[in-house]
Formats: structure tokens, sequence, C-alpha cells
């Protein structure tokens, strides 16, 4: 199906995946800030608040969420497609927790009082979302969360800390996973809270990461009462629920996209520091282009397997592996070729998009988030290949 150029159909998802690449690229092409074109770090809410208005307003904020709630419905292979056009234009992510993982689980466990309460709300961006989950002890394990949540009454008290909250600081609402049972086994005793930013007893503290900038927060809860009404699901079933949203986390986590920016930008800095046709240069950069072309092969691979409307198997937890690693390595080859720029903090004189260092220290937590690439590894050991 073709769609008339300039004019899009109703329901995108009905679109030839050619025809809707090209419309979405289209769009984006004219409609996002030319300024804000890859930014070298992560935007806070007032910086790409007009980005996420435009978004909304065109009705594609929510490509993944059904229609009937002010989504797209665009099925997993088309979300692939719209998310790759963004990221190929170098569009800065917005706060999007509520987008991508908020909003999809309230719509398939939440009550209609909840999908009525929060669901607008985050199209109309009332609602700025984070993502309370790690703890200091309970990171991969997070299954061993500590933070509390007890029912007093109407409410659930909830004391504790959680840590790598994305830019807690510009959100006004966080979901939470909390241990409501400290009887059952870890896994069976968690449940998932919503909860509003502003309630007494809740503690914002930023925390400064290499690139002097803050990403990531410390969120502590103290005595914070949330109304019983905010639990999602069932009651010590949160663990369940989390887990519904990994297999598209880990296929976007294992997405080229980090790598294939990392290596375009690698020849453009060996172009400039004079090293392109220098023979052992060539044959690194060619041993990380192959290595990125396997890559793509292999993503392409788990594309087709959501295109066939398939459920992703725990193989997929190679993606993330492959992906991070690659990343790295190609940044550690980008602060040999950078010399002494290499210690610049900001981007080079003359192109803003070549951030050696920058690139480099961005590189080094992808195999901690979204599960350390050990637990990964592990993933695969045992659910793959019957390993003890």
């Amino acid at each position: 199906m073709n769609a008339i150029v300039g004019v899009e159909p109703e329901n995108l998802d009905l679109l030839d995946d050619e025809t809707f690449r090209s419309v979405v690229r289209r769009w984006i092409e004219s409609a996002y800030p030319a300024e804000l074109r890859n930014p070298p770090k992560r935007l806070h809410w007032e910086e790409n608040r007009p980005w996420y208005f435009k978004l909304a307003e065109k009705g594609w904020l929510c490509p993944g969420w059904p229609r009937e709630f002010g989504g797209l419905g665009l099925g997993p292979a088309k979300q692939i497609i719209f998310t790759e056009e963004l990221e190929r234009h170098g569009c800065a992510r917005c706060n999007d927790h509520g987008i991508i993982m908020l909003g999809p689980l309230v719509i398939k466990y939440g009550t209609d009082a909840q999908k009525a309460d929060f669901l607008p709300k985050i199209l109309s961006g009332e609602h700025i979302w984070c993502q309370g989950y790690s703890e200091p002890n309970s990171g991969s394990d997070l299954a061993s969360l500590r933070t509390s949540a007890v029912l007093d009454g109407d409410d659930y008290v909830v004391n504790g800390q959680k840590i790598w909250t994305t830019l807690a600081q510009d959100a006004n609402w966080i979901f939470l996973l909390v241990r409501t049972d400290a009887t059952a086994k870890k896994q069976e005793g968690i449940s998932f809270l919503l909860v509003d930013m502003n309630t007494p007893g809740i503690t914002v503290r930023p925390i400064i990461n290499l690139e002097m900038h803050d990403e990531f927060c410390e969120v502590f809860f103290d005595n914070v009462r949330v109304p019983r009404a905010n639990l999602v699901g069932q009651l010590n079933k949160g663990w369940d629920m989390a887990k519904a949203l990994l297999s598209f986390e880990r296929i976007y986590l294992g997405s080229p996209r980090q790598s294939a920016y990392a290596l375009t930008r690698l020849k453009q800095l060996a172009e400039r520091m004079g090293v392109w046709e220098d023979p052992t240069f060539a044959a690194t950069y060619a041993r990380h282009r192959c290595d990125l072309e396997d890559l793509k092969a292999l993503y392409s691979r788990y594309v087709e397997v959501l295109k066939r409307g398939q459920p992703l198997g725990a193989d997929v937890s190679q993606l993330k592996i492959i992906q991070s690693e690659l990343f790295q390595r190609i940044t550690e080859t980008m602060l040999e070729v950078a010399g002494e720029s290499a210690g610049l903090m900001e981007p080079m004189e003359g192109n803003r998009n070549l951030n050696p260092a920058g690139q480099y220290i961005q590189a080094r937590p992808a195999t901690i988030y979204g599960g350390t690439n050990e637990i990964q590894r592990n993933i695969i050991s045992k659910n793959v290949l019957a390993l003890p």
C-alpha cells in the first residue's frame, strides 16, 4: 500500500514498511529543531519540552500505544523503524519513561480509573515520569530490593532509597518497585506503585557523573504515604509486570545505533587527525566495521521475529552484549586517535559532533545499564545453553 506524497493515512500501521519510513523521515526532518541534533549529553525537560509537545501535537508521542489510548497503534517492527528514524536524524531522547515503560504497563495491568487518570497526562506532558528500580545494593540483582511499602489504612507507607534514577529532578511522578511482603521469596514479594514526587518525605539528590552532568539521581523515601489506589496490578506481582517490559528493552539496547554513530564519528576524527590512510588504523577500523555489520545482521534477525508477531527468546540478550562491547571498543580507538584532544570534556573546535572523551565516557556504563553483561551472559547460559 502506497501513500500519496504529502498525505498521511489515518492509520500509519497499514502502510508498508518502506512507505512508513518515508512518511516518518519527512516529518522529522521538517519538524525537529536543527540546533538540537545529536546533543552531546542527555537533555533536561526544559530543553526537550518543545520537541515533546511537537510529537504530542502530531499524535506521534506514543507510537506503540493502542489508538484508543491516544497512540499510533504501531506493531513492534514499525516501532523499531520509528525509533531508527529518530536516531538517524540525531533527535534528542525525550523524558520517555512514561511513554515507553509506564504507559504500556498501565494499559496492560491498570484499572480503568488508572488508565483514565494517568495516560492522558502523559500525552499532555502534565506528568513527567522517572523509574524507581535500582537501589544501592540491588542493581543487577534487582529482585533483592529493600525499599518497603507497608499498608496503613488506605495508604502504603514507603521507606527506602532508589539510585541511578534518570532525570528524577525533572520528573513529578515516579513508578516504584517496592517490597510489600518481607517473608515471601524475593521475586514474589514485590509490588508496583505510582508515586507523586511532590509527596512529603521524598528527597532527590542529583549525581554528577564523569562528564560533569547530572543525568542520574538518588531518591530517598522517608515515611512517604501513597494512596492504595496507586498500586498497579496485583499485590506482590510487580516482578512479573516489570519482566514484561524486558524483551523490548533488550532489543532496544541491542540496536546498532550507538556503535554506528560512534564509527561514523571515528572516521571523521581520523580524517581530521590525518590518520585515515594509516595502514594500522585502517586495519583497526576495518575490524570495527566488520563487527558492526555482523551486529546489524543479527539485529535484523530479531526484528524479523517481531515482524512475524513472535516473542523474543532469552537469546536476545546477546544483542546487548555485542552492541555495548563494540561501542566501547570503538570509543577506545577514538581516544587513541584524538591525541591531546582526548582530554577535552567538550566537543572539538569546529565540529560539535566530535567529542571523543564524551563518547568514551558514555560507552563505559553501556555494559552495566539494562542488566550488566555478566547478567546477560548468565541468562544465555541458563536459558539458552542449559548450563548450571
